[in-house]
């Protein structure tokens, strides 16, 4: 994840509503959040780092534990072992066991187990039957004994956990030899109450021996250090441990488990002690976590402490510090409103700090000084013009405004006179810019000196443009005022100007507007003024006087992009299609598509009404879709009657300079399922050159894309040969201003046959426009032309008609064109 700017995180808008704007509260509490933030980090680490190493002390402690029960239950097998073997050497015992004294047995076997702490004393004889025991119901024992026996044999003495009674017992033996095994001795205690204690003492741990008299019992506690309340949650916790560990080898038969005994978590350790025929003896050793991590409780609360002074002491000095940062910004945001009042007088109080804050406030008083210094010269800018020190076209429009408002109440009229220097860029050109400033001081000193009332406003509006306010106009006489005025404004430039030493003629066009005659607002008062300036610009006929006739060229323009728009998607655009046929046999081979308008009031418009306009907008993209998708229709309907043809379609300057272009045509390809290889894409040289490289772009996409590409009137460009050897087109279309007369013209004729030559050299298909008679298609079929487009074969006609038309012309394929009779079909003019 990308860390936060501080930046960022100091931003009102980042911050909880109940914190507040002010800086200073979100420096304190960011300071306090910071520091509660690296503490609750500290806290956290720290106690898990306790708990981890308490765990691991506790493991270590457990592994311990079981090795001292190891050794302590090796300790006792010793002591009890070498008992009986005291016992198998005595005389006297050997006596009575030689005179088989029954009675005589059992008494010294139950006064040396007396002695020595065993519960359990017997002898057995050679086949392990018993002979004597020092306690009755013994018999249990005597499958345990076949297999102590096995093991004292080879190390002269045998021990084993056995359960007896669902008590643990530890039992050992021992033979009796004269000199050969004439017996054995048997002798055991049980593991008791006094053995766990002894090693909670030594080890600290809870210790519970736990025991099974059979695989189908449940494990029941047989001693413990725990306190009895909690035997139920031990038997039942600790059962699946030890049902895990049951049935291990000897050296895996130990497991660590987690148990939780009256709200204390422990951390355990089953060491299962013996197990046989599913009766078995387990150990669980059990440390208490709490208990393990107390004596470090004391430093978590010493580092609570620490953390309520840290944030007490924080707070005190955060608080200063927002107090040291907040006041002197405090102090400049006052000082910011007085400036944005207007106020540039007041100096600003604390500059004498010498850290970053002076240094703003220094800069901050330094800028104050300078907007004081600069105000009356922007006021100025604002509203005069630096180079002939009259008013600019800001002042002039509020002029005529407050004019307009004071007429009103008056019932007066306003007149706006607007002035466009003829041959200004001429002088510019011609005599540099210093010497058309100095011509324009000369035209605002004579426009000046024209004002024949006080009332009257002079103005620059910009470049050559002034414009004269006529205010409080008589509503009888305004108009005719006006005119004078503006005639005697231009006879004021008959007489030329002499700007040093230099004789300059100048003249001026003038357009005239009133208010409210004209217009209803200063603004378009203004505008109107404007068009008659421009509509006398191109007249050259003295003054005009607006005229809404005058206008209506610019309304209608305004209203063309909206009324395409709803050409477009209302339906109202038509598809025609021009033939074009191969000259070597007369069959129709493709057709270019165009497009034509049928307006709801003006009729069917051709392209040359909006196309133009289009291209300037750059609506010609949409223009461009909705004739491709069209065609793509048409071409797909012509196939499916059995028309194979290429279908030519024209791409403007705005088209190619469109990098999505070529995907908008793929989509196109693809929504209609028709080929790339269906169209011809035709470009003219003009549109290349206005964006060589974006162009070509352009076109390597689309080439690669299956599209034919064709160089559209070529020849009336200035760099064809330049870019033709680097473009992927496949067709050149000779400008029919080159072939509608050729067979008149030898210059004509010449340049054809040079371009169908070049053509093929470089092995492109020639296309000739314009053939508008027989003589010119016999002309172009001698010199090899590929294709031709013209009248006289095809206008072009509504797509609808394209296919009968076509169906027509192949049936009568017979009739040749060079007869110069054509072919005998009617040709419908559209």
């Amino acid at each position: 994840m990308t860390p936060t700017p501080l930046r960022t995180l100091l931003h009102p808008t980042q911050w909880p509503r109940w914190i507040g704007s002010s800086l200073g509260t979100r420096i304190v509490v960011l300071f306090l959040g910071l520091l509660l933030l690296v503490q609750a980090a500290s806290f956290f680490a720290i106690r898990a780092s306790i708990d981890r190493n308490a765990r691991a002390s506790i493991t270590e402690e457990l592994q311990v534990g079981e090795r001292v029960l190891t050794r302590v239950l090796d300790q006792n097998a010793q002591k009890l072992a070498e008992g009986a073997s005291l016992l198998a050497a005595d005389y006297g015992f050997r006596a009575a066991v030689s005179s088989n004294d029954a009675d005589t047995i059992a008494s010294v076997l139950a006064n040396h187990g007396e002695r020595i702490g065993a519960t359990v004393t017997a002898l057995l004889d050679t086949e392990f039957h018993l002979r004597a025991a020092a306690q009755p119901g013994l018999q249990e024992l005597l499958p345990v004994t076949q297999r102590l026996a096995a093991r004292a044999l080879a190390s002269k003495r045998a021990s084993e956990i056995v359960v007896l009674g669902q008590r643990p017992f530890q039992l050992v033996m021992v033979p009796m030899r004269a000199p050969v095994v004439v017996g054995w001795v048997l002798m055991g205690f049980p593991i008791d109450q006094r053995l766990v204690d002894d090693m909670h003492a030594l080890s600290s741990l809870q210790v519970s021996l736990q025991v099974r008299a059979d695989a189908s019992a449940k494990w029941s506690t047989a001693v413990s250090t725990l306190p009895l309340a909690t035997r139920d949650q031990l038997e039942k916790q600790a059962a699946l441990s030890l049902d895990r560990v049951n049935g291990r080898t000897e050296a895996a038969s130990s497991a660590a488990m987690t148990l939780s005994l009256l709200d204390n978590e422990y951390s355990g350790r089953t060491v299962m002690l013996a197990e046989h025929d599913g009766a078995a003896v387990s150990a669980l050793l059990l440390r208490s976590v709490d208990d393990a991590v107390a004596p470090y409780r004391q430093l978590q609360l010493g580092l609570a402490a620490l953390t309520l002074v840290s944030v007490l002491v924080f707070g005190i000095g955060s608080v200063l510090t927002a107090r040291h940062v907040t006041t002197p910004l405090r102090r400049l945001a006052t000082a910011a409103e007085r400036l944005g009042a207007g106020d540039y007088s007041t100096p600003l109080r604390g500059l004498d700090r010498s850290d970053e804050l002076g240094d703003v406030a220094r800069a901050f008083e330094r800028m104050r000084e300078n907007i004081g210094e600069q105000q009356d010269e922007i006021l100025k800018l604002a509203y005069w013009d630096p180079l002939t020190a009259l008013p600019n076209r800001l002042q002039f429009r509020n002029a005529v405004r407050d004019a307009i408002v004071a007429a009103g109440k008056a019932g007066r009229t306003v007149s706006v006179i607007m002035l466009d220097l003829d041959r200004f860029k001429h002088v510019n050109d011609v005599l540099g810019y210093r010497f058309g400033d100095l011509l324009l001081r000369g035209v605002a000193e004579r426009l000046t000196q024209q004002a024949v009332r006080g009332g009257d406003l002079v103005a620059r509006l910009g470049g050559d443009e002034f414009a004269v306010l006529l205010a409080g106009l008589d509503p009888a006489t305004d108009l005719a005022l006006t005119g004078t005025v503006a005639k005697r404004i231009q006879q004021a430039f008959d007489a030329a100007l002499t700007l040093e030493d230099q004789t300059v003629d100048i003249s001026a066009s003038l357009g005239l507007a009133n208010w409210p005659q004209h217009a209803d607002d200063a603004d378009v008062l203004l505008s109107r003024a404007e068009v008659a300036m421009y509509i006398a610009k191109r007249h050259h006929d003295g003054p005009m006087v607006y005229d809404p006739a005058l206008d209506a060229a610019s309304s209608q323009t305004l209203s063309l992009l909206s009324e395409l728009r709803h050409a477009v998607d209302h339906d109202e655009l038509r598809l025609y299609l021009q033939p074009k046929l191969a000259l070597n046999n007369a069959r129709v081979v493709g057709a270019e598509a165009l497009v034509r308008w049928q307006h709801p009031r003006r009729g069917l418009l051709p392209p040359m009404e909006f196309i133009p306009f289009a291209e300037q907008t750059g609506f010609i993209r949409v223009l461009t879709l909705w004739i491709f998708e069209q065609t793509a229709q048409m071409w797909k309907r012509l196939h499916d009657g059995g028309q194979t043809l290429t279908i030519s379609v024209n791409l403007s300057t705005r088209d190619l300079l469109d990098p999505e272009l070529p995907q908008k045509f793929d989509a196109l390809l693809v929504r209609h399922s028709v080929p790339a290889e269906a169209f011809c894409l035709e470009i003219t040289e003009s549109a290349i050159m206005d964006d060589p490289q974006r162009a070509q772009a352009t076109l390597d996409k689309l080439s690669a894309l299956g599209f034919r590409l064709s160089i559209d009137d070529f020849g009336t460009g200035y760099s064809s040969l330049a870019y033709l050897k680097r473009l992927p087109v496949d067709e050149l279309k000779i400008d029919k201003s080159f072939v509608i007369n050729m067979e008149k013209d030898l210059d004509d004729a010449r340049i054809v046959r040079s371009t169908i030559d070049l053509a093929h050299g470089l092995g492109l298909t020639v296309v000739a426009e314009g053939v508008e008679n027989a003589q010119v298609w016999e002309l172009l079929r001698e010199l090899a032309c590929d294709e031709a487009q013209g009248f006289h074969m095809g206008r072009p006609m509504p797509a609808a008609e394209f296919a009968r038309w076509s169906t027509g012309w192949s049936t009568r394929q017979a009739m040749t064109i060079s007869t110069g009779k054509g072919p005998d079909i009617p040709i419908t003019l559209h």
